[in-house]
């Protein structure tokens, strides 16, 4: 028996005898490179105190993994679909392994930067490989119930990084949650040679390379200008990155309309099912990775939970995406996919909505409902629309299936980090002035306190650095110098208080109005894709030897 499989899944006369296994290898493959960005939000406090990271260093920090990742998909996923899937797997997993070795070692945030851009690349090589293995090895009876697992992996991967950051962090440093990639990324290589049969496509046409670059620019040039802007303001960088991306965008469907193999058929988003299930895709990830981003902060700043502490009360949310992930896989056939996406969608809108109510007094209880819902949306929705874009393509375009899947979930994320991100800290600030109005709160170290929620409760605890330095000098200095000492001592310990309390309040407003503006951003969607998807009956769902003609219709 041969230690690395080498029979192509493409000649086998029957389904791979070991498909489930390597679908275990296809997930865990997934499961740290959706780690490595959620990860990250718990460990970025420690990475900017060691680094001195100003806060555009830890954006890029985050970032810099994001723009390679998602402009690099459709290319890549194409050379994985000529050359080979599990080679492009393998390959991507040796590139993040090697990015996360030098970020554990690099000691300036130019170096972490760099490090997250190489692991960046290797995603956007394992990514489209996953998903496009994954249906060359699963027959298509059997293709919806590993995507729903796939997808479940996804939604678990999105609670399990701060745990698993929140765990490194009791006993190591911020370096950690970089390392422990290295031994994953090892083990799933060893896995996908062992386990998981190499996969190509069955034609060699030559790739589409200038569409291939020019979906490389616009989707880079869009990815760049949606981090920019909101964050640093829409100066030359941000405005450049605009016209290139719109520029880069016209010029990639012009040239995919006129070649006879495009790397991507563009008249494929006239197809409901097909716009409506990118839509959906980009529409949840959206409010997911927004909602996200900013519950992980109120937990650990406000509610005053550590790294650990935080990643174990998101746990509800991975346990409610298996749920889900099991409903759908029993709904969707008997309902079909337009009502379960829907009512995942309405699910995800409803836990929003529940957001919007949160206040200074709420607990971690006041979360739970929210979570719970938004994980069981996740479950519904996500696999239905995977599904159905992976069977818009034929057998030999999977790995480009896959990219366009995923880049509709990049860009997604991208966007609710972007947009509720800006959000919130707009909100945040505006309510942070009204808080203080009246305090006597100097100019300067109200402009740092409104700069984040971290940065707030600096300041409080400088104002009660200050109480506590104040109330030891009274303690030696002569007694008609004491009890004014005291004095000033006892009233800045109130201002921090009320200072802190200020924080806290304001940015729980600010989790209230973001999320309000997030509900009515994916209700909206929701009808939007209620209206794309067609009904049950409207689905005939295309025959293999139909597939061809699909890919190359109107060239």
């Amino acid at each position: 028996m041969r230690f690395v499989r080498t029979e192509p899944v493409e000649t086998m006369g029957r389904p791979y005898a070991r498909r489930w296994w390597a679908l275990l290898v296809l997930c865990l493959s997934l499961l740290i490179i959706v780690m490595a960005n959620t990860a990250l939000t718990v460990a970025a406090p420690d990475m900017t105190q060691d680094l001195g990271l100003s806060s555009a260093d830890l954006q890029w920090v985050i970032d810099g993994y994001t723009v390679p990742y998602a402009a690099l998909m459709l290319l890549l996923g194409a050379i994985g679909d000529k050359y080979s899937r599990r080679g492009a797997l393998v390959l991507g997993l040796v590139v993040f392994g090697g990015g996360a070795i030098a970020g554990s070692l690099v000691g300036s945030a130019a170096g972490v930067i760099a490090a997250r851009a190489v692991m960046g690349v290797g995603a956007a090589l394992i990514m489209p490989a996953t998903l496009s293995l994954l249906a060359a090895t699963f027959p298509r009876a059997e293709r919806a119930k590993a995507i729903t697992l796939w997808t479940a992996t996804a939604g678990l991967a999105i609670a399990a990084g701060p745990l698993v950051a929140g765990a490194l962090l009791e006993k190591h440093g911020w370096a950690s949650t970089f390392l422990i990639n290295v031994p994953i990324a090892a083990l799933a290589i060893v896995g996908a040679l062992v386990l998981v049969p190499p996969s190509k496509a069955g034609h060699q046409d030559r790739i589409d390379y200038v569409g291939g670059l020019l979906s490389v620019v616009w989707i880079g040039a869009l990815v760049y200008m949606i981090i920019e802007g909101p964050h640093f303001g829409w100066g030359v960088k941000a405005v450049t990155a605009a016209v290139a991306a719109g520029l880069g965008l016209v010029l990639f469907i012009v040239w995919e309309l006129r070649h006879p193999r495009p790397v991507l058929d563009v008249r494929r988003f006239t197809q409901r099912r097909f716009a409506g299930s990118n839509l959906a895709v980009a529409l949840f990830f959206l409010a997911v990775f927004g909602a996200f981003y900013y519950l992980t902060q109120h937990l650990q700043f406000v509610l005053g939970y550590d790294a650990l502490d935080t990643g174990l009360r998101m746990l509800p949310l991975a346990g409610a995406v298996f749920v889900g992930s099991a409903l759908t896989g029993y709904l969707t056939p008997r309902i079909g996919m337009r009502i379960t996406v829907t009512a995942g969608m309405v699910g995800g809108t409803a836990a929003l909505v529940l957001l919007s109510q949160v206040n200074s007094q709420s607990t971690y209880g006041d979360f739970v409902a929210p979570l719970v819902i938004l994980g069981l949306a996740i479950g519904l929705a996500l696999s239905p629309c995977t599904d159905a874009i992976m069977g818009a393509f034929p057998e030999a375009q999977l790995g480009v299936g896959g990219a366009v899947n995923d880049t509709s979930l990049e860009l997604g994320g991208s966007l609710g980090i972007a947009i509720l991100g800006s959000l919130l800290s707009t909100s945040y600030a505006a309510h942070l002035t009204d808080a203080t109005r009246g305090s006597k709160l100097p100019a300067d170290a109200l402009s740092q306190a409104q700069d984040s929620v971290g940065a707030g409760y600096q300041v409080a605890q400088g104002i009660g650095a200050q109480a506590r330095q104040l109330a030891a000098q009274a303690s030696a200095a002569r007694p008609e110098q004491a009890a004014e000492l005291k004095t000033q001592a006892t009233q800045l310990a109130q201002g921090a208080r009320q200072m802190a309390d200020a924080v806290g309040s304001s940015f729980s407003d600010a989790v209230a109005h973001t999320s309000l503006i997030g509900a009515i951003i994916l209700g909206a969607g929701t009808v939007l894709v209620a209206a794309l998807l067609p009904g049950k009956e409207s689905v005939t769902p295309a025959e293999p030897a139909e597939q061809p003609e699909l890919a190359s219709a109107g060239r």
